[in-house]
């Protein structure tokens, strides 16, 4: 998905008359745009299914909203932050940028690590693909690992620009049924209630980290996309404004779907809860929304190992079968943990990890680096 977006965001950028570049003429119009990118690179699949807000913040109750509203502050802050500053240093890539942000020794430990957690994040999204035919479908999650994992490869073989054109489609759809569920649950008896409720959980110390992790985690991830967005679009006012409005559209979204899950009784224990609303609140749109999350979860996993493929290319020179049969063999044996207990313990992990990268991100000062 990573590489779909990069590629969409260039086509917003760029024209093809002369083979030269035109920009928009109306601030609004290309800040716009840039956050349709910034939206479309953090809502992913995690998201899609649910589990990912549980994790980070519905568990939590009212405290987890309140998480949301201060992940909501950094994701505006910080993601206009790094799109100034890649602007700026003309990053090429989000390599450059880790090696600007970390210096070059570090850096190039760093952007290894972004490797080993997009192959983390694989792993997560075979194993969601397979609880979609398990919990959904009443097939083997085996099953829906393997299939995910065939036409995978075949979509490698054949060529990915068409199946990346897909979430033009998917990635709006997605978050159109997530307002519909949204006003659906509004409805509801004891909405307040449910909403002022703070439960009694064990690990009640996460919710305190939770924002942090929570961004640290997706602008870790996102950095691939828009450091060379904010190289190529250049205005910082528009990049500012982009930054804005992405990250207030990501704190909405997020509240939509926090206000959803709340109103599904024990919303933890499902693997994929947000198709279980769907089936309980507008069961004729049930099948549909399946499609998407599976839509989804299928887009993230060649948009990932397309980019890995690339990625470990850099350091060990193999055939290209050969490396992206590795990276789904990797990703098969993460993926027989459960969908929900392996993103509950490696998004997380991966947010801690990638708080450094956000604390280094905050102190670095602007006024530093020339214009």
């Amino acid at each position: 998905m990573v590489d779909y977006w990069f590629g969409l965001c260039l086509s917003f950028f760029t024209y093809s008359e002369g083979g030269g570049g035109k920009r928009l003429k109306t601030n609004w119009g290309a800040a716009i745009q840039i956050a349709a990118v910034y939206v479309g690179t953090v809502v992913g699949a995690g998201f899609a299914t649910g589990r990912e807000i549980v994790e980070f913040f519905t568990r939590f109750g009212f405290i987890g909203l309140i998480g949301m509203l201060m992940s909501g502050y950094i994701l505006i802050f910080l993601g206009s932050k790094l799109m100034v500053i890649s602007a700026r240093i003309k990053a090429e890539s989000y390599e450059e940028f880790n090696e600007y942000l970390f210096g070059k020794s570090l850096g190039k430990g760093i952007n290894l690590l972004v490797l080993f957690m997009l192959l983390g994040v694989c792993g997560v999204m075979l194993a969601g693909a397979g609880a979609i035919f398990e919990e959904q479908l009443g097939l083997s999650k085996t099953s829906g690992i393997v299939i995910t994992i065939v036409l995978s490869i075949i979509v490698m073989v054949v060529g990915i620009k068409g199946l990346f054109a897909v979430n033009t489609f998917v990635v709006p759809l997605m978050i159109t049924f997530s307002f519909i569920l949204m006003g659906l649950s509004l409805r509801l008896p004891n909405f307040m209630d449910q909403l002022l409720y703070i439960p009694n959980v064990t690990d009640g110390w996460k919710a305190v980290i939770s924002p942090f992790s929570y961004t640290a985690l997706n602008l870790g991830l996102a950095q691939a996309v828009l450091v060379p967005v904010a190289t190529e679009v250049k205005d910082e006012r528009i990049i500012k404004l982009g930054g804005i409005l992405g990250g207030v559209a990501l704190t909405i979204i997020l509240i939509a779907g926090h206000f959803t899950l709340i109103m599904l009784p024990n919303f933890a224990s499902y693997e994929i809860p947000m198709a279980i609303i769907m089936k309980n609140l507008a069961s004729s749109l049930y099948w549909i929304f399946v499609l998407v999350i599976y839509g989804e979860i299928f887009t993230t996993v060649i948009g990932n190992v397309f980019g890995l493929e690339k990625q470990i290319k850099k350091y060990i020179s193999l055939p290209k079968m050969v490396t992206v049969s590795g990276i789904f063999a990797i990703s098969y044996l993460l993926s027989l943990f459960e969908y929900s207990r392996l993103l509950s313990y490696l998004y997380p992990i991966f947010g801690y990890i990638s708080l450094v990268f956000i604390v280094l991100l905050w102190m670095k000062p602007m006024n530093d680096i020339k214009k």
